[in-house]
């Protein structure tokens, strides 16, 4: 079956945000068009798609995603030069309805353990046979396809087959990394959907409340608004904050702490907002060593917004970025800066003393949608700050995506 017509994005202030007539169509046509663009590029026939992350991008349908993350149970399989077929999960053909997509609508053939038990091997051979036969119809001079996430027992059943199996996340990665006109107001819309849980936070911020009584609140704005769901649980107070990544417990919010948190929000249509701001708990003023942990991370912050460039190497942004005073090293963050779309995305900028180990060059591009980054935290150190700003990458440089105000009176 097909699923072809037309969705109407009416909304209210209540629910999901108001879009231009025709927004999400366009945003439908334009991603799908560029997995087929890359995989064109890459020379490569066709991609089966697991992750529900590209899933959502490739064809806007969505099912049960953290579930469905975690049991591969749908998938989708799109032909540079060919059809888009869905393999849907029992008995729910009836996500695609509404999309503006030509589609052929499959039952999925679900092999991992929990669904077929001692038969997955079994199971895995039968999904196999269905994918060769689809590139013996679509694709006959060219027996190879990329997968996103493909465990061992599909491997070695498409090898059977004489099926070419070829890495597919960084294609859909680098389809994911430039942005339409269309995409960004449906990342604005998510954005100010984070940033009213941002608000309801600060306001609602008292000593005495749980830590996760305060990250309630996230949750509640976004979900009440149409967004969909939380990456991770990072807000943390006090000593908690140093180091980073504590995720957020019962621990009762003193007064004067430092509150840290970092939002990897999925909000409506799909899209993240990932800001990251520092507060003190009761909003009174901080001490001296919390002001000289704030100067350095917002001076950290907006060197790096100030430096990077379209065409720049990644490398060179890594070497020439803010250069950290030596007690915050050790503490440092994960990276410089990372792509930003529907969830995190290519590329990670390591830092410079990372780079050889761990970090990899290409070039920035204008259309990127970045989170710049910034840590403080001495190691050994009481408290930490983290900020994070979300950004559109244009000719011109960056220009901020999340406007929710920095506490600048701490400078």
């Amino acid at each position: 079956m097909s699923a072809v017509s037309t969705i109407h994005a009416a909304t209210t202030s209540d629910a999901q945000p108001d879009l231009p007539e025709g927004t999400l169509d366009r945003v439908r046509r334009y991603r799908l068009e560029r997995v087929r663009h890359m995989l064109r590029a890459s020379g490569c026939p066709a991609i089966v798609l697991y992750d529900p992350v590209n899933i959502r991008y490739a064809t806007d349908t969505s099912n049960m995603q953290i579930w469905s993350g975690r049991n591969p149970t749908r998938h989708v399989m799109v032909f540079a030069h060919g059809p888009v077929i869905g393999f849907e999960f029992h008995n729910c053909e009836h996500v695609w309805r509404g999309l503006p997509i030509e589609a052929e609508i499959r039952g999925a053939t679900c092999w991992n353990y929990f669904n077929a038990g001692p038969h997955a091997a079994e199971k895995a051979r039968e999904w196999a046979r269905e994918i060769a036969d689809l590139l013996r119809q679509h694709a006959p001079s060219d027996p190879r396809v990329a997968v996103d996430r493909l465990d061992p027992e599909g491997a070695y059943a498409l090898r059977e087959q004489g099926v070419e199996v070829l890495e597919g996340s960084g294609i859909m990665e680098q389809a994911r990394s430039i942005k339409s006109a269309d995409e960004l107001l449906l990342i604005r819309a998510s954005i100010d959907v984070c940033e009213r849980g941002i608000r309801r936070m600060h306001d609602a911020l008292e000593p005495g409340m749980t830590e996760q009584e305060l990250w309630a609140h996230l949750h509640y704005e976004n979900i009440r608004l149409g967004g969909e769901w939380i990456e991770t649980r990072l807000l943390a107070s006090g000593a908690r904050t140093n180091p980073w990544m504590q995720e957020c417990s019962g621990k009762p919010m003193r007064r004067g702490e430092i509150i840290a948190f970092d939002t990897d929000l999925v909000g409506p249509f799909g899209y993240c907002a990932d800001i990251s701001r520092t507060w003190t708990v009761g909003h009174v003023p901080p001490t001296d060593e919390q002001r000289r942990l704030y100067a350095a991370a917002y001076d950290q912050l907006h060197t790096n917004m100030a430096l990077v460039r379209p065409g720049m190497s990644f490398r060179e942004f890594a070497d020439r970025s803010w250069a950290m005073p030596g007690p915050y090293v050790k503490n440092r963050y994960s990276c410089l800066a990372h792509g930003i779309g529907m969830v995190d995305e290519y590329p990670n900028i390591a830092y410079g003393v990372d780079f050889d180990h761990s970090g990899y060059d290409g070039h920035f591009e204008s259309g990127m949608t970045l989170c710049i980054e910034s840590y403080i935290g001495a190691e050994g150190g009481d408290e930490g700050v983290k900020l994070e700003q979300q950004v559109l990458l244009t000719d011109a440089g960056c220009q901020p995506l999340s406007t929710f105000e920095f506490e600048t009176a701490w400078l």
